[in-house]
Order: C-alpha cells, then structure tokens, then sequence
C-alpha cells in the first residue's frame, strides 16, 4: 500500500494501544456497538490494509471510513494522543485512490461540488443565487408542498440552506480600520457556506474585531479553505486550496489570521501538515497554522472589551451552547466561547446534556449518511429541550443549519446564534 504512506509515517498506525478509551466517546460506535465502526476498529483496518493483509478496495475497509462522522472526539479521549484526523484523511484518500465506492453518478457528483464548485468563488456566487431563486420564486414552497419528491430526496432538501439578501462582500470592506488606535492587524477569513448563509456572522465577526482595536482584511475572490476536500479524500486539491488561501492571506502580513467557521478552523489549523513537504510553501504554512485563531480564541487572548449592560437588548434568556465537533475536539477550544457568553449582560448559561455530543452535520455527513445523521440530531434536540433553553450558541454553520432542521422536525424551534453576534448586540447597544 505504497500510495498510503507515502504520505503518512506508518508509526502513527501504531501509535492506537486499543485501550478502548475512544469507544464511548463514538457516536457511531454507541449507535451500533460494532468494533469496526469505532475509531479502534477503524485504525485497525487502516493497519491491516498498510500491512497488505486485507485489500484497499475492501468494501469494508471503504463504508467504514465513510461511516466516520470524523467527529474527532475520540482525540479528546485518546491518552496515546492518536491524530486520528490525519488517518481519516489519508484513509478516505486511499478509499478513492482504490475506486471501491467509484460509480458514474458518485463520480460526476464529486466532479461538480469539489474539483468545480468549491474551488470558485464565482461560481459558489452562482450557486448562491440560483438558491436564492428556488427560494424567493416560489418554487421551493411548491416542491415541499406537492409530495412529488421521493422520500430520500425530501428529505435531502429539507435540509437546503436559507441564502442571506447578500453575501459577505456585500456587507464588509475589504479593509476595515476600528477608530482609534490600532492594536492589532488582522486577516478575516469569509468561509464558503458561512458567505451565502451567514454573512451577518462574518459582519458581525468584523465589528467585534473593529471594537477591539483590529484593523480587519478580507481578502476578495476567497472560495474554501479545503476542508470539504481533505475530509472526503482530495488531498492534493485540499493542498492547492491551502496554497491559494495562504497567498491570498500572506500570514507575514498579519498578527493574526481570524476563523469564525468550527469545521473550517480545524482543518485551516492544519495547513503546516498539510504542505509539510511542499518546498516553497511548509515555511508559510507553519506561520499560518501558528496564527489561524478562531475569533473567540483570539478576543479572549486579547483581552476583549466587556460590554455594557445599558439599554442592552438581551435579557433574560436562557441560553445552551453547542459545542462544535471541530471547536472543542478538533481545535481545543472549548472554554472561550463560554466566556464571552458568560460576559454579555441578561444571559442565563445554561447546561447541555451531552454538549460535545455529535449533531450529525459532519460536513456533509448528513447528505451521505441521512439515518445516522438524523438519529444524532433527534438525540441533540432531546437534549436542547432538557435544558430548557430559549436560545442555542453554535460556531459551526454547518451545525447551525442542522439544529434549524432538527427545530423543524422534531422540535424545539429556538434561534441558532454564533456567540459572537451575542457580543456583537451587546457591543451596538452599548
């Protein structure tokens, strides 16, 4: 399995001591109690393939590694520090270098959505708007509405993102100084999906930074930071992705690199592995990876400004806040997102269930494995209506579209806000 470790050193196969700390730790395990679907049993599959015992295009060996949500919380658990997202990576990457799940249709799907769509900026502009149409004309309503669909397919598009009026290019400059002195300078990074769903999060994201003293750059033409293509076994399109953003974000030119997207900031933290043997790129990218913040990261760092209290417009609000997968597992930021929400006035925290527990999002784990994913959210919704919350904090869009899905079919139908548009309220009232 020379193709496999080329880019990855065998020891880290073996770094797993099967302790089995990770097994409850897996959603996909504790739904289906079989070894193969825990990150053990899934790493021993990956060992037993580079060890030429069990075949690369082992239809096991494929549906397991796709069956990973790669919520990396068994990286939370594991004492040997495994770097389980790097076996997945490279796992998925000989899954579709082996061709087992290769059909006409998978194939031209992947063609379209990784190699043509996700890496333009113009066409996920495009794409934008020919959502935006399906929603605004009508024909969205008529769909839902006529029970024509197959039941997969509606359920598919239930889940179909509301798109914003504007995206983010519309609402931010592409430099923006704060008034006043300028404490720090900053490069802020729009996201793909976060532009044409959310782009209030970046606005808001932008006037947190502004209030703190940051000098903020956005760059033009951004299209994704690679993720979707890494975690679905594109490594070298991943790595172009990376080369591009670095350029066009030359981390030199900043103190600072700002993500607000949990899944994004993940694999962006990661660049300096990503084009470690890239000769005229590894330099940069480990300067990039030491200065990719996610934006509660950074403020807290920093010192952010409190709010004030007066005329402040939240109040009373019991608030629970969902742990992105790839903020808490993947990025080991947990408690900084709770301090900026602890710091806005009127806002009860309240306790979770199972916070760091899966949605089922995963990137676009709920398209390719619906009933698990749809198991996961009913399990998080049941667990949001336990806490009595009135509003739930997210820092993943993609968890956020997923929670707004989960409030529609199984209830409760609470707003979704990223905590830094809590601290952005606060900010404006004040």
């Amino acid at each position: 399995m020379e193709s496999y470790l080329k880019h990855l050193d065998y020891s880290v196969v073996q770094q797993c001591m099967h302790c089995g700390m990770c097994l409850p730790t897996c959603p996909t395990y504790a739904a289906t109690l079989k070894e193969t679907s825990s990150p053990r049993g899934r790493i021993a599959l990956m060992r037993a393939v580079a060890d030429g015992k069990l075949e690369p295009n082992s239809p096991l060996f494929a549906d397991e590694m796709y069956f990973c949500l790669g919520c990396l919380a068994c990286m939370t658990a594991c004492p040997a520090g495994v770097d389980y997202a790097d076996l997945i990576e490279h796992a998925r990457a000989e899954v579709e270098r082996a061709g087992t799940l290769a059909t006409p249709k998978r194939s031209l799907i992947r063609m379209l959505m990784l190699r043509w769509m996700f890496t333009s900026n113009a066409r996920l502009k495009l794409l934008g708007w020919l959502l935006r149409f399906y929603e605004k004309s009508g024909l969205q309503w008529v769909v839902r509405r006529s029970g024509l669909l197959p039941k997969k397919l509606a359920e598919l598009e239930a889940l179909t993102p509301r798109i914003a009026p504007k995206f983010s290019e519309d609402l931010i400059a592409e430099r923006e100084k704060p008034e006043g002195t300028v404490r720090y300078r900053v490069g802020m990074i729009p996201g793909c999906v976060q532009s044409l769903t959310f782009p209030d999060v970046n606005r808001d994201t932008v006037d947190c930074l502004l209030a703190n003293g940051c000098e903020v750059f956005t760059p033009r033409g951004y299209a994704c930071c690679g993720s979707l293509h890494g975690h679905n076994g594109e490594l070298e399109l991943s790595r172009e992705m990376a080369r591009r953003n670095i350029d066009l974000l030359p981390p030199g030119d900043f103190d600072a690199i700002i993500i607000n997207a949990a899944g994004c900031g993940s694999h962006l933290k990661h660049y300096d592995r990503l084009l470690a043997d890239d000769p005229r790129y590894a330099d940069r990218a480990k300067e990039w990876s030491r200065k990719l913040k996610d934006v509660s990261e950074f403020l807290v760092e920093i010192g952010f400004r409190k709010p004030s209290s007066i005329q402040h417009p939240v109040s009373s609000i019991r608030l629970a806040y969902h742990e992105a997968c790839h903020l808490c597992h993947g990025q080991k930021v947990s408690t900084q997102p709770k301090e900026i929400l602890l710091a806005i006035p009127g806002v009860e925290l309240v306790e979770l269930p199972e916070a760091t527990w899966c949605c089922g999002s995963a990137g676009i784990y709920n398209i390719t494995q619906p009933d698990m994913s749809k198991q996961l959210l009913e399990r998080k919704m049941k667990n949001i209506r336990f806490s009595g919350a009135n509003l739930v904090a997210s820092a993943n869009p993609g968890c956020t579209i997923q929670l707004q899905a989960g409030g529609r079919l199984f209830g409760p139908e609470v707003e979704i806000v990223h905590p830094v548009t809590l601290l952005a309220r606060a900010y404006r009232a004040g």
